[in-house]
């Protein structure tokens, strides 16, 4: 397959925007399946749906791949979750892909997570188009979601056709390029027709086509000076420049249909090969670790290989690692070196995925997505040819925002649920494991009620495993408010050598930090040696340690940076572990002297409510500590926007149907942390002090 054939895309949008349903109809245009089956409404599920607790909830929880092939070109697809909780899915795609469809529903537009995953699209620089899907339903109007797009995502959102119809009355497109109406014929929308553009919508198309036709020439002279001059402008020209556009991403052209009613489909896969870039097009970078730089991976099959393993799944036969090759060949059989693991494995078998099932493959090209089986390796790897030790660039990991003590129901599970622990940990870099040193329990981490849910489901079917859930419990942060010096000397003298450090200096608030990983910093600004060099890193260790466990109420500390100014030493019994002891407690020292605060996951919350609810999901809202940030009116909905604090939020779902007789929907994303009201603050930093005094009595019996 020739590289420049080839189209690295991903399917991405807010839940519930059909984006599944269109995944299965590319599928069944393409010739890859010959029955049409729906998310919800019996039958075996949608194709890209293979797990069963996605056929039953009608979600999308793991992004699937397949490969298929429409006019001579090759295209690798993902369909990606849009729930908020697997964000993870979604980045990990985003991250391997060459560009990208933007599904919008007709009648919601924009929504959160419409949001999210454009913020995702923008992280990895990934050129999109839009499709603006359910067009058949009531209320839907391409015209308004096209407006969202500008305003909300700030796209410079093209129109490329325009409707004939509109809800029920939804009949097919006309292509603003061509003038030409495009209708799907048949019962699956199979047979294409083209006419000429229907009489009643010629003055609304050419007022269109000329917006259309302004906005492209922005990016080519040449189409600018046949405009002024009113010429007209050739076919190739107007899709040169809008391909050029689309892989800078200053445009994105919007197409329009309905999946479930079998229309618009084939024309978006005719725009994805046209506008949306080949590996040759897009630039990727990787880190040399010999030279310490930064190095551009080429799309060659002939050079070295550089491979990236983006998704693990454990099956039965072993582990599938869903792989992106850069650069080289991946073949069967031969070994590869991985950097991060600094040792040599070896691909004993290649697979071409389509959903759930798979074609045994014996090599795979720079440029193409491939499944390696039997490789044990963890998510973000990189696979390199021998000689060349080059890392492909990570993915961004966001961090978890709620824990579950988790145990097993009798002893027999306990086996069972740390295999099955283990494998999601590998699986799922959002998904977090720990043991609670005081009350030696499990905890598992991750994006929210539902992420966790799936897990704790999938234990109990894939494993076997029946486990005991606890309360769920809300990950706070603590910070300091303002600065406060340190003057710590730690003096130990014991028969032999002792134990002497001295450290002086300030403990600072780090101010908007890029995020959570990077918001600490260790600054030596010691002059003159009163430090010495050796001991500095025990210093800086000490530092680093102390910010797991804050000292005001045991939660993780975030937003610090620790200055060294000064300090004295002895020349026998100084040492490296006695200056990371003076660093802890005098870290402690200055934290609870920083007027420090609890902060608390602060979530963004989207309902979507029937009228006559409106003010019992608000008013619920605001009894949750929620700060209402307006609504909007779509036909006879009310869209809520609130931001509410994680710990006010558990058992939202059951609450939020219970009051809106079921017809009420949401979604919730993080947003932030905030300072706690002072009154939680004490109630966290007494239960704290408790249990730190009741520790403290186990340890004197």
């Amino acid at each position: 397959m020739k590289l420049e054939k080839l189209r690295n895309i991903g399917i991405s949008a807010h839940i519930d925007s059909g984006k599944t349903t269109l995944s299965e109809r590319i599928l069944y245009y393409a010739g890859k399946i010959h029955k049409i089956e729906e998310v919800r409404g019996g039958g075996d599920g949608a194709t890209m749906d293979h797990m069963e607790l996605e056929k039953e909830r009608g979600i999308t929880i793991t992004s699937a791949s397949t490969t298929v092939y429409w006019k001579d070109h090759m295209i690798n697809l993902i369909d990606t979750p849009g729930h908020v909780d697997f964000t993870v899915e979604v980045e990990r795609s985003l991250r391997v892909l060459d560009g990208a469809v933007l599904v919008l529903c007709g009648v919601s537009g924009v929504q959160s997570q419409s949001i999210t995953v454009d913020r995702q699209m923008k992280r990895y620089n990934v050129p999109a188009l839009a499709f603006i899907n359910k067009l058949d339903r009531a209320g839907a109007n391409p015209f308004k979601v096209t407006g969202m797009l500008r305003e909300k995502l700030g796209h410079n959102a093209v129109m490329m056709q325009h409707p004939i119809g509109a809800e029920s009355d939804f009949l097919g497109v006309v292509d603003l390029i061509t003038r030409k109406a495009i209708y799907n014929d048949g019962e699956k929308g199979d047979n294409i027709r083209v006419e000429d553009c229907p009489a009643e919508l010629k003055d609304s198309v050419e007022s269109l086509r000329a917006e259309m036709l302004d906005k492209i020439s922005m990016f080519s002279d040449e189409m600018t000076e046949m405009l002024l001059e009113e010429k007209e402008i050739p076919e190739d020209l107007i899709h040169a420049t809008i391909k050029k556009a689309v892989s800078t991403k200053e445009m994105t052209p919007v197409f329009m249909g309905t999946a479930f009613k079998n229309k618009g489909v084939q024309t978006l896969l005719d725009a994805v090969l046209r506008y949306l870039p080949s590996p040759l097009e897009r630039k990727y970078y990787g880190n040399d670790n010999d030279k310490g730089e930064k190095i551009e991976v080429y799309p060659d099959p002939k050079k070295p290989l550089c491979a990236m393993a983006f998704k693990i799944t454990d099956e039965n036969f072993g582990q599938l690692t869903y792989t992106r090759i850069y650069q080289g060949t991946l073949k069967k059989g031969e070994s590869y070196y991985n950097p991060r693991m600094g040792k040599t494995q070896r691909v004993g078998r290649l697979v071409r995925m389509h959903s759930n099932d798979r074609e045994d493959v014996n090599f795979a090209e720079a440029g193409d997505i491939i499944a390696m089986v039997g490789v044990e390796c963890a998510s973000g790897d990189t696979y390199c040819d021998e000689g060349i030790n080059v890392t492909m660039e990570s993915m961004f990991v966001p961090e978890p925002v709620i824990e579950l003590a988790i145990k097993p129901a009798k002893q027999e599970d306990l086996v069972k649920m740390s295999k099955a622990l283990n494998r999601f940990m590998k699986e799922d870099p959002t998904f977090r494991v720990s043991v609670d040193k005081e009350s030696n329990e499990t905890r598992i981490a991750g994006m929210g009620e539902l992420h966790l849910e799936i897990y704790v489901e999938r234990m109990k079917r894939e494993y076997k495993a029946n486990v005991i859930v606890g309360q769920p419990k809300v990950n706070y942060r603590e910070a300091p408010t303002q600065k406060a010096d340190f003057d710590y000397k730690h003096k130990k003298q014991t028969g032999g050598s002792g134990q002497y450090g001295h450290v002086v200096g300030t403990l600072h608030v780090n101010e908007n930090p890029k995020s959570e990983e990077d918001s600490h910093e260790f600054v030596n600004a010691t002059v003159g040696g009163s430090v010495p060099k050796e001991y500095i890193p025990g210093v800086e260790k000490g530092y680093r340690e102390s910010l797991d466990k804050g000292p005001l109420a045991g939660f993780k500390v975030i937003n610090t940076k620790f200055e060294l100014k000064d300090g004295t030493y002895h020349p026998v019994d100084s040492s490296e572990m006695a200056f990371k002891i003076a660093a802890r407690q005098a870290f402690k020292q200055a934290f609870l002297e920083s007027k420090p605060v609890i902060l608390e996951p602060i979530m963004k919350v989207e309902a979507e409510t029937p009228m006559e609810f409106q003010g019992t999901v608000q008013g619920d809202l605001s009894s949750r500590r929620g700060m209402l940030l307006g609504s909007d009116m779509r036909d006879d909905y009310a869209v809520i926007l609130a931001e509410v604090p994680l710990g006010e939020m558990f058992g939202y779902s059951t609450d939020l149907r219970s009051k809106t007789q079921g017809k009420a929907t949401f979604s919730m994303e993080f947003a932030c942390y905030r300072p706690v009201p002072s009154s939680i603050q004490e109630q966290l930093v007494k239960k704290f002090r408790e249990e730190q005094a009741k520790g403290g009595k186990k340890d004197d019996e």
